[in-house]
């Protein structure tokens, strides 16, 4: 855990009625950031089993823990691989199987994409229903007809817009501690350390960026299997002393306040959660146009650059401006059904209804 895909279920269990409904967390065993006392504090439980890699073993464990614990519901967040996990519920009797669709895919990724457009024309044969971050993630996997019909429930990736409230006082104290002064142009990115997410591009372009704005300084956010190129490359560019790499943060809500621009250039994205987070906090977005439309939930603030427009990417971060006061937009992050508690609320009475088919 600790994606965008595992915060977004995270929230939810946090704010759904638990004295109705409990989670149980099933995670692989080559997961990373498993939240496992949280979890069991909220009354949860995690079970650990061998990861998909090993798919014999995968499919027999799943298929174990769900004859064991008889759950009505098993909602998978696996993508195009959920077919594995549902496949193992089907024939363990589990009566609610939910395919819940996060992202897509990109060519450029060759055996992954092989994969999941492999495991694609599955994605109904087990479900009895469909869920998807966005209509874009839905019509990937399920197809466009499904998603016309009104079959697949989108299901927002809320959070909390409090948190994300523009704050002055929390920019100077977050900026202080990176150590980035009020006049210093300060550009996040924040994800896993992935081809997805791009990092590499990102670096490539603030090394011209560079050359505009000497003093800038990028900060990354997350880790992930390419953390070691990444900090190879910040080193073959030189440009060591204007980067801060900075792990796994539990503090995006204060580290939204004190960037000054977002770079989002996914080779391909679902609805991203950081995005919504961003917003949030009124913080302005430079997004490549792999990330989906639907991801502007608040005009304005996002603006799409296609990732083989470098010039305009350079162009567009070193200009940005530093004005040390972000739009005030958490509430129209509520208003656009981004809010967490009004989501969860909205998932456990889907989860009852469904219950209620069932008996």
């Amino acid at each position: 855990m600790g994606g965008g895909v595992e915060a977004t279920v995270m929230n939810h269990y946090r704010h759904i009625d638990r004295d109705k409904i409990q989670f149980d967390f099933i995670v692989q065993d080559d997961s990373t950031v498993v939240p496992a006392e949280e979890i069991e504090s909220l009354g949860g439980r995690v079970f650990t089993i061998p990861s998909y890699k090993q798919l014999p073993l995968y499919i027999k464990e799943c298929e174990r823990l769900f004859r064991e614990l008889k759950p009505t519901i098993v909602h998978s967040h696996m993508n195009a691989l959920s077919v594995f996990p549902l496949g193992a519920a089907k024939r363990a009797g589990v009566p609610v199987r939910i395919a819940h669709s996060h992202s897509t895919s990109n060519p450029r990724e060759y055996a992954k994409t092989a994969v999941k457009m492999a495991l694609r024309p599955f994605s109904h044969v087990y479900p009895t229903h469909y869920a998807a971050c966005s209509h874009y993630t839905a019509q990937w996997l399920f197809g466009n007809k499904l998603d016309a019909s009104g079959q697949v429930r989108i299901i927002h990736n809320a959070i909390e817009p409090e948190r994300f409230r523009f704050d002055a006082d929390v920019r100077a104290a977050k900026r202080t501690e990176l150590g980035i002064a009020d006049d210093q142009l300060l550009i996040g990115q924040v994800g896993r350390m992935c081809f997805q997410k791009n990092q590499l591009f990102t670096l490539d372009v603030f090394k011209q960026v560079l050359e505009r704005r000497p003093d800038a300084i990028l900060a990354l956010a997350g880790d992930g299997d390419m953390m070691d190129e990444v900090k190879q490359r910040i080193q073959e560019l030189g440009i060591e002393r204007s980067v801060r790499v900075l792990g796994i943060r539990n503090d995006m809500n204060e580290l939204c306040q004190a960037f000054d621009v977002l770079a989002l250039p996914s080779t391909y994205e679902g609805l991203s959660v950081v995005a919504v987070e961003a917003q949030a906090a009124g913080l302005p977005i430079l997004a490549s146009t792999n990330v989906s439309r639907e991801t502007a939930v608040i005009p304005g603030l996002i603006r799409f650059i296609p990732l083989n427009n470098q010039p305009q990417w350079i162009n567009a971060l070193a200009f940005t401006p530093i004005t040390g006061q972000h739009q005030d937009t958490h509430n129209l992050i509520r208003q656009v059904g981004y809010d967490i508690n009004d989501s969860a609320q909205q998932l456990g009475e889907w989860y009852t209804q469904l219950t209620l088919k069932r008996q």
